[in-house]
């Protein structure tokens, strides 16, 4: 005996449309806008590539606070490991490596932070290419870091006299918020 639901009665049909099919979602990077609309249904949509922008390289003294996505080229000048603290890290988690590096170029210099591989490339002497840079604040001065979105590349040794009396992390910098009336 069939129970008397609504399903009962439910029957599967394929829906209609009339028109065009909506339009479909694109994705975070939709491809960009061709001369024609539609293309036909046998040949599939082409995609060129996107075209890599070349790295805009800057110098040290235009780094400012609080900005990222910086290329640059320096020499590193000292590298001072910084100790772990007993029972900072989980005992599960492995220590994390934690050196800070005088880096710079003819402009100014400023401290980078290494961590873990990263303080392996970061030798006194070397010149290294860092992609993707980014500026943390750490007690009020500025820090140069590169995080897992950037690279660190060593390359030739480059002839850079670094700048050491204008050393951008002693610079203090207080937060101000700024009131409109």
């Amino acid at each position: 005996m069939a129970s008397n639901t609504s399903n009962d009665n439910f029957q599967h049909r394929p829906r209609q449309r009339n028109g065009p099919p909506p339009p479909r979602r694109q994705g975070r990077n939709p491809p960009p806008p061709s001369s024609s609309t539609r293309t036909s249904q046998n040949q599939p949509q082409q995609h060129t590539p996107q075209e890599k922008k070349k790295p805009v390289f800057v110098k040290v003294d235009q780094l400012k606070p609080g900005t990222s996505g910086h290329t640059l080229t320096v020499k590193v000048v000292d590298q001072n490991s910084v100790p772990q603290k007993p029972g900072a890290a989980s005992s599960h988690l492995r220590p994390a490596r934690i050196s800070e590096c005088l880096v710079g170029d003819e402009t100014a210099c400023i401290l980078f932070t290494a961590r873990n591989d990263q303080v392996d490339l970061m030798r006194p002497g070397a010149t290294v290419n860092l992609r993707n840079a980014k500026i943390d604040m750490f007690k009020g001065s500025m820090r140069l870091a590169v995080d897992k979105w950037g690279r660190i590349e060593v390359t030739e040794p480059a002839d850079i006299t670094v700048k050491e009396d204008n050393n951008l992390s002693l610079v203090e910098y207080e937060l101000v918020n700024v009131v409109e009336e």
